[in-house]
């Protein structure tokens, strides 16, 4: 049996662990790159190709994903908290699926080259609807069945209206460029890009953080809750909108990248006693490590064009969620 890891303990040893995956991702790539004459030119200010490779290409990577892990896994455990359902996931319940058809819809209309805030706005508005309609569907306490079902009906649902925006484009060339956006990458993300979405995410992760202590109080039940003092309809109007910007705006930039915020949560729910609170800060942390793992094992793999990563991400999640779908099954039997 896993046993719980002092918090502290824990906290800091993710945050060593994403702090080297970060510079291993800074110093991992597909051409020799000096990364210390990089940094030197950098900070002397020449603008030489290693400091033009470092400032467009390296570093804008490995931030984003870094910022989309952390976004990723915060938001698994806070949905999984708020519906006391260990199946809940951004990408398994439809908002990944919904916010890829905002963005997907702005970027089709034109509005993506109209202002910088288009695409994130987007992806936010339709994360947030998808959001709304799933906690009207499944109600409060809805058992792992109907989770799952409103899930498939609203990633069926923004699935299809993408399908028919890559139908009815005009343009061939925008429908492969939209294709290959959706699979999730990393891949050629600028400091634009990491400027655009950090403010957004930076005011979700701030909402969906400071719901821990709530979130302890609604394990125990809604009655409990509410004699606690929480306010709940506050509490999931935050965790709404926290999971809406957040998500929102990652997969405004990246792409649908699914599972992490799945799978995450479940590794590290035993090591923090199984306390929704104290889940939130850590699920960040291991989304972090987990997404620049997987991007750093995506350079490493011998195969052009790159694979994406979110087909990567999916490989590794599908057998997990199947594992942990069968573990349920004999639970409940």
């Amino acid at each position: 049996m896993i046993r719980e890891i002092p918090y502290g303990l824990l906290v800091a040893g993710l945050g060593l662990l994403l702090v080297l995956l970060f510079a291993a991702s800074v110093a991992i790539g597909y051409a020799p790159f000096d990364l210390r004459a990089g940094f030197a030119d950098l900070l002397a200010g020449r603008e030489t190709l290693a400091a033009l490779i470092l400032t467009e290409l390296r570093l804008p990577r490995a931030i984003m994903g870094a910022m989309t892990g952390f976004t990723l896994g915060l938001s698994g455990a806070a949905m999984q908290g708020m519906l006391r359902n260990p199946l809940a996931e951004p990408g398994v319940i439809g908002v990944s699926g919904a916010a890829a058809f905002g963005a997907v819809l702005v970027f089709y209309s034109g509005l993506a080259g109209a202002f910088t805030l288009a695409l994130p706005i987007g992806g936010i508005t339709g994360a947030l609807v998808a959001t709304i309609l799933l906690y009207v569907l499944v109600g409060r306490g809805a058992g792992t069945t109907t989770l799952v079902l409103a899930g498939v009906a609203i990633s069926a649902f923004a699935g299809a209206l993408t399908a028919l925006a890559l139908n009815l484009s005009p343009n061939p060339y925008a429908v492969v460029e939209i294709t290959f956006w959706l699979m999730g990458s990393l891949t050629d993300r600028s400091m634009d890009h990491v400027v655009l979405a950090l403010p957004l995410m930076l005011i979700g992760w701030a909402l969906l953080l400071s719901s821990g202590r709530a979130l302890d109080g609604l394990s125990l039940g809604d009655d409990t809750a509410a004699s606690m003092g929480f306010d709940l309809k506050r509490l999931r109007l935050k965790l709404v909108g926290g999971t809406a910007l957040s998500v929102g705006a990652a997969v405004a930039v990246t792409g649908a990248i699914g599972f992490v915020g799945l799978v995450v949560p479940h590794l590290l729910r035993p090591l923090v006693g199984h306390r929704p609170g104290r889940l939130l800060l850590v699920s960040g942390l291991g989304g972090g490590v987990l997404l620049l793992m997987a991007d750093v094992a995506v350079r490493l793999i011998a195969v052009q064009p790159e694979l994406k990563l979110g087909v990567v991400t999916a490989v590794v999640g599908a057998p997990f969620l199947f594992s942990l779908i069968y573990r349920l099954r004999r639970e409940g039997a």
